[in-house]
């Protein structure tokens, strides 16, 4: 009897221990032994999920603000002034009044007016812009401390994020959107240092110069662009590159960026067995500008380069990146293949000047669905190319306006319309010749055939 007894006291002490351990589950408890261990992230994820867009729009709202421009034109038939408005949105990222919006929503303005959530105006100064970027800063004198967004990583967020849009589409004051990150990293033509978020969160004229944020209550992204024929489709800035030209606006107004003084190309399957590279990753050095921070470093034609100041280059895009954020003046050191042996060489970048191009993008060509380069006398060897000169084909994506036209690899373009393509320089001028109008005739060679193919306009992206 006493052992019954036992037996039924540790049964309904075992129970209530289960009961306890459930209700604990429940109240969102979770112990840290065995498989059940939550790690810092989860639970931060965990609490971040507990965040509503609600709450957090009622949070951001205030640090954005409305920005209509005013522009002052002479009307070409009557010769009379006359007024163009324009109209974006703004993030307030200091107490002091200091505002990022884009560069194209300012740019020219006459008079730029910003109207803050509470219904109060300010004159707005610009203290600095970047067109190559899209990014501008204002300034405003408010009469007392402002609330101001945070600013988030954008190098952290995921596709498939959700995400969401405070703005001012089409004169709607403070108008909400959500959607997720679609993408990450497109280049779109818009300049050379397309990096773009891409996210179905609808974006429309007037939500440019606004914030892209995530569920934390971060800023990750300021947005920027359209593709007009679509819809689901725009894109924002990633807000890190926004932070780092922050400094060079305030003080200076604009952007110093490196420069080396050398152009270069893609790395093809055919380039990489013929230099017996293990991988396709690097650039290919086509030119060295004579006296040139490349040149007095001792880099030559037919290097490749595959690392600078330690980071990684493994493309032409990277290459525009990485080259624009060197300090100006400093010795960095530059990694390079040559002749089948790894080097280091050491180069002191200098400072690009307005108008200068790397030419180490094919953002033009890429908009169009394919990618080319410049034929060389070592590509011509490779292929077995009677032609020394012109533009070869090297990837063409399917679906795009060049693979519509029936463009293939190893095509070598002669012509674009009426002008001879010899080299990368006749082929960039021609292409963006030809884009003022909604088709292009070209003349490629085929093995030894030569055909004519008619490309049809790129996918306009509006900003």
């Amino acid at each position: 009897m006493g052992k019954a007894r036992k037996a039924r006291r540790l049964s309904g002490l075992l129970l209530s221990a289960v009961l306890l351990l459930s209700a604990l589950f429940l109240a969102g408890f979770v112990p840290e032994w065995g498989a059940a261990k939550a790690s810092a992230s989860e639970k931060a994820n965990a609490a971040a999920a507990t965040a509503s867009i609600p709450d957090l729009v009622e949070k951001l709202s205030p640090a954005v603000v409305n920005i209509a421009t005013t522009r002052v034109v002479k009307n070409r038939l009557t010769g009379r002034d006359v007024s163009q408005q324009g109209m974006g949105s703004g993030l307030i990222i200091s107490a002091d009044g200091y505002i990022f919006t884009n560069h194209h929503v300012v740019n020219k303005a006459d008079r730029i007016k910003v109207k803050l959530a509470d219904e109060k105006e300010y004159d707005a100064t610009v203290k600095g812009q970047d067109a190559a970027t899209d990014l501008a800063l204002l300034k405003i004198d408010p009469d007392a401390e402002l609330p101001f967004a945070a600013l988030g990583d954008s190098d952290r967020c995921r596709i498939g994020e959700t995400v969401f849009t405070i703005g001012n589409p089409l004169g709607l004051n403070h108008t909400i959107t959500a959607g997720i990150i679609s993408a990450k990293g497109r280049v779109i033509g818009a300049g050379p240092y397309d990096n773009f978020i891409q996210t179905d969160a609808s974006i429309n004229p007037g939500n440019s110069g606004g914030p892209l944020c995530n569920l934390q209550g971060e800023v990750i992204g300021i947005n920027t662009a359209i593709v007009a024929q679509a819809q689901g489709i725009g894109f924002a800035i990633p807000i890190n590159m926004a932070k780092s030209i922050l400094g060079d606006l305030k003080t200076s107004g604009k952007i110093t960026r490196g420069w080396l003084g050398l152009t270069t190309q893609a790395i093809t399957d055919d380039i990489r067995k013929s230099l017996k590279l293990k991988d396709q990753k690097g650039v290919l050095v086509s030119n060295v500008f004579a006296g040139d921070a490349a040149d007095q470093a001792g880099i030559k034609i037919g290097d490749v380069i595959l690392e600078i100041d330690g980071k990684t280059v493994s493309d032409n895009r990277e290459m525009g990146q990485v080259v624009a954020a060197l300090h100006v003046g400093s010795r960095v050191p530059v990694k390079i293949f040559r002749d089948g042996r790894t080097l280091t060489l050491q180069v002191v970048a200098a400072e690009r000047k307005d108008g200068q191009e790397q030419e180490t993008d094919s953002r033009l060509a890429e908009r169009y669905g394919l990618k080319a380069q410049e034929v060389t006398p070592e590509i011509a060897r490779v292929l077995g190319m009677d032609a020394k000169t012109g533009v070869i084909v090297t990837e063409v994506k399917a679906g795009g306006p060049a693979d519509e036209a029936g463009l293939k690899p190893r095509d070598v373009i002669l012509k674009i319309a009426n002008s001879e393509i010899s080299g990368w320089k006749e082929f960039v001028a021609a292409l963006k010749q030809g884009d003022k109008g909604e088709v292009m005739l070209l003349l490629v060679r085929r093995g030894k055939a030569n055909l004519f193919v008619t490309l049809k306009k790129a996918p306009e992206v509006k900003k």
